[in-house]
């Protein structure tokens, strides 16, 4: 639960954490995501369903989360999800850069996802929260990319 403030105009706004926020907007962050997958025309090229395209959303999100959530300084564990991500979309059809195109495009969907919620964020956690995001996803690409190229 977030720390009520008084918004001006509109009454008190919740203050939450990165990784709240990030969790209540999983759907929306979703959605985000397949909409910027939908307007690469490569991407497009490989036909999938909603639940092949998406499904791996879900759980690389809630690494993400779970490591925001982190002690400072705890190493976080190698996500699984990320390697079975990789091995799926090798035999997908994909290429490497179609994979890194995603992970790109996630990355853009939570930074958006942020911004629209930037009346709820605490701003003292902000820089380090978006560095554990971009660093977690770069991770998890990282992992992908082992599994997909290990053949």
């Amino acid at each position: 639960m977030g720390i009520p403030i008084e918004a001006a105009s509109t009454g008190s706004v919740s203050i939450e954490s990165v990784a709240n926020i990030l969790e209540r907007e999983l759907p929306a962050v979703t959605k985000d995501w397949l909409s910027r997958v939908e307007l690469e025309s490569d991407l497009r090229s490989i036909p999938l369903t909603f639940e092949e395209r998406t499904s791996h959303l879900p759980r690389l999100l809630h690494d993400v989360i779970a490591r925001l959530r982190l002690d400072t300084g705890t190493k976080a564990s190698v996500s699984d999800a990320a390697g079975i991500h990789g091995d799926l979309r090798r035999k997908q059809g994909y290429t490497a850069a179609m994979a890194v195109q995603e992970s790109r495009l996630l990355q853009v969907s939570i930074f958006s996802m942020l911004h629209r919620n930037v009346r709820c964020l605490d701003f003292s956690k902000l820089l380090p929260d978006v560095a554990i995001i971009a660093d977690e996803v770069d991770v998890q690409l990282t992992q992908q990319m082992m599994r997909f190229m290990a053949v």
